[in-house]
């Protein structure tokens, strides 16, 4: 790893990082992890005797966002991470290493009493662990410093920590020192994409093409912005437009081809068939976007006739057999990724030999978000279109965030016609190692859950 000179905004919030509280803030790629890592470094060294800890989401994602830099920055001799111990040693200090990521989280950290503290994606963890994280840091001298993307407004992050810093190097560039009894002894540092000095325009460009609507304020821009109004605001239904495509943009041939299925009984039973293949429109011919081809959906409450699990598995067969001969294509389906709360029809697919049944389900950072992210990144970018035959366009211009949630400072969709989405996103979940390496900076879903 070459490590490039903190750029100057990036040195400016280390000098400034002199309070109890420190926290970096801002867009992705923006610079804030390095120089938050920066001056944590000189507080292993120079501050107070004591316990230290370094806390993320979980252990796997803290290594991979802060201890794994350290190394290469340091080196190996003065970084060494001890990982069935839980420990970091770093300049001859020891640190306890632990994840958060749930409310039981709090009994790690219990009885501890710190000298300082880091902490990656403070607005990923339970509040009550940061509150318990507060507590402990007792000693004289002792500091806390930590990084954060932006999320909504009314988080507990924002509301009740960074809107009560003293110190604030805001986005523009600009130090405000604040006055008043309501405040803390907080730094609060924010970045932009654009102050990272140390990118290419190109990779400015590219990433900034990934990430529209809501996702472009907050991981572009670097603001606290409400999700509210349309998920996908900028999903095109138009045929042709980019987004929706007719039968003229279907590659002849897909090299791969998948289902996805969000399972229901009451409610919609919604399976897609999604070929991975060439983008019609790249002249290369050598671009590959994920395409949803056509989609089947069975509706008991609008038929009057629920099915039961064997049904389903039959009548997909029966969809699965007519489609060979429209699309004039073998269809040769090697995965099926099903609703991981559909466990009894699992069963009855393994039953019916069907291959490659996989839940859509993996170790989770953020449950639905980061599924919705993926999906908009993916979208943007050109890699997911869906045919025009597929009703569940539709329900992707209704498919609304949950405005009494987003006031308490969640953030989740409105259960209602959500259930061509939840099945698009647990395709896109299946299908991470075909087009992780697609997107610039991209949306990582090593550990991403899908189920709602």
């Amino acid at each position: 790893m070459i490590v490039e000179p903190l750029p100057s905004k990036g040195r400016r919030s280390v000098k400034l990082a002199t309070a109890r509280l420190n926290l970096w803030e801002g867009s992705v790629r923006s610079g804030k992890t390095m120089a938050s890592l920066v001056a944590w470094m000189l507080f292993v060294r120079t501050g107070p005797a004591g316990n230290l800890a370094m806390i993320g989401k979980t252990e796997r994602t803290l290594k991979r966002n802060v201890i794994d830099p350290l190394i290469e920055m340091v080196g190996p001799k003065r970084c060494r991470y001890v990982a069935g111990a839980g420990e970091l040693w770093l300049f001859g200090r020891r640190i306890y290493v632990a994840g958060a990521n749930n409310e039981a989280a709090v009994s790690k950290i219990q009885g501890l009493t710190l000298a300082g503290a880091y902490v990656d994606e403070v607005t990923t963890l339970p509040e009550s662990f940061w509150s318990m994280l507060l507590t402990r840091l007792s000693i004289d001298g002792a500091k806390l410093f930590g990084t954060m993307n932006p999320d909504n407004p009314n988080h507990w992050a924002m509301r009740d920590y960074l809107k009560r810093a003293t110190t604030w190097l805001r986005h523009d560039g600009e130090v405000i020192v604040n006055e008043g009894p309501d405040l803390l002894n907080l730094a609060r540092f924010s970045f932009r994409l654009a102050d990272n000095l140390t990118l290419s325009r190109e990779y400015i460009e590219a990433l900034s093409a990934e990430f529209k609507g809501l996702w472009r304020l907050r991981y572009i821009e670097g603001l606290w912005v409400l999700a509210e109004g349309s998920i996908y605001d900028t999903f095109d239904p138009t045929p042709g437009a980019g987004h929706v495509i007719t039968d003229a943009e279907l590659p002849a041939r897909m090299r791969r081809w998948v289902l996805a299925i969000d399972y229901g009984t009451v409610n919609p039973f919604v399976c897609g068939l999604i070929g991975i293949g060439p983008d019609t429109n790249d002249p290369t011919g050598e671009r590959e976007r994920i395409h949803v081809v056509r989609e089947y959906r069975w509706d008991s409450a609008a038929r009057h006739a629920q099915r039961t699990d064997a049904e389903y598995s039959q009548a997909l067969r029966a969809w699965l057999e007519q489609l060979r001969v429209e699309l004039n294509d073998p269809l040769d389906i090697d995965r099926v990724f099903v609703d991981p709360s559909a466990a009894s029809f699992i069963t009855q697919l393994y039953r019916d030999g069907w291959y490659g049944v996989n839940t859509a389900q993996t170790p989770t950072l953020n449950p639905v978000l980061d599924g919705i992210r993926a999906v908009s990144s993916l979208r943007s970018a050109g890699r997911l279109v869906i045919h025009e035959s597929c009703p569940g366009i539709a329900e992707l211009t209704s498919y609304v965030w949950d405005a009494k949630a987003a006031g308490k400072g969640e953030e989740r969709p409105l259960k209602v016609d959500d259930h061509y989405p939840d099945m698009e996103r647990y395709a896109v979940a299946g299908l991470r190692s075909e087009w992780r390496h697609w997107m610039t900076g991209a949306v990582d879903l090593d550990e991403l859950d899908v189920a709602a």
